[in-house]
């Protein structure tokens, strides 16, 4: 079964990277495009544009907007549903009372809070001719470093709000979860290091559409395999049925 999990997993995440694929294309793209345009004008990218005339470059920009974009996406897209696929498997029968689909559904919302929108609004990603070369192995490690520590605290919520459940109900049990991982996180966020290298000029509506697209593309991605996964899994596994304990026979 898990197996098949797995497989419909990244059938699941081919299918959110082609949507997101076409997101990227019509709304990233032209961001992309429009940064490295203003990067070859750029004062401070001089030193780039004497090496790139001084060596061909190895991949056209044609080459990749296209088929660049649709193999890094797609090679993603499967390899995030392989993995989501995995969690699920771990996860079901394990968050109440979910079927398939709210349970995908559930995980997706998680997955995309935790290992996307917490790192954004702390690491925001940024468009070429944003960022100083000699600083990309510090900003992978803190950014990488921030997706750890927030998915570990939402687990750690998950099992908080399990625990106080039984005393406080489900509903205040989750409400006291989430306010303590939202706590958690603002503290994480405001004692990682800052990381602030858009140069001075840079226009800042191509920034911010930058940005969006990237939070959107990725919100594809994870709305996506949410809803495939649960569409696919709720085929392959019998309905949930809570356990019926032995005084209850």
């Amino acid at each position: 079964m898990v197996r098949n999990l797995l497989v419909r997993g990244m059938l699941a995440g081919l299918v959110a990277a082609a949507l997101a694929l076409v997101f990227a294309w019509i709304f990233g793209e032209p961001q992309v495009g429009a940064a490295i345009a203003l990067e070859g004008h750029a004062g401070h990218a001089a030193h780039a544009a004497e090496a790139v005339a001084s060596e061909p470059e190895p991949v056209s920009r044609g080459v990749q907007s296209t088929v660049g974009l649709a193999t890094a996406v797609g090679v993603y897209g499967v390899a995030v549903g392989g993995v989501f696929a995995l969690v699920f498997a771990f996860a079901y029968g394990r968050l109440g009372t979910f079927g398939a689909r709210g349970t995908s559904a559930l995980l997706a919302l998680g997955a995309f809070v935790t290992v996307e929108l917490v790192p954004f609004l702390k690491y925001p990603a940024n468009p070429p001719a944003v960022g100083d070369p000699g600083t990309i192995s510090h900003r992978t490690v803190v950014y990488f470093a921030l997706v750890l520590i927030s998915v570990l605290l939402a687990v750690a919520a998950v099992y908080v709000g399990r625990g106080l459940a039984p005393r406080h109900g489900n509903w205040n049990a989750t409400l006291l979860a989430v306010a303590g991982f939202l706590a958690a996180v603002v503290v994480v966020c405001l004692l990682m290091p800052t990381v602030d290298e858009v140069p001075p000029g840079f226009p800042a509506a191509l920034l911010w559409k930058f940005r969006l697209a990237s939070l959107g593309t990725q919100a594809i991605v994870w709305s996506g395999i949410g809803l495939a996964f649960g569409t696919l899994a709720g085929r392959a596994l019998p309905p949930y049925r809570a356990p019926v304990s032995s005084s209850a026979v």
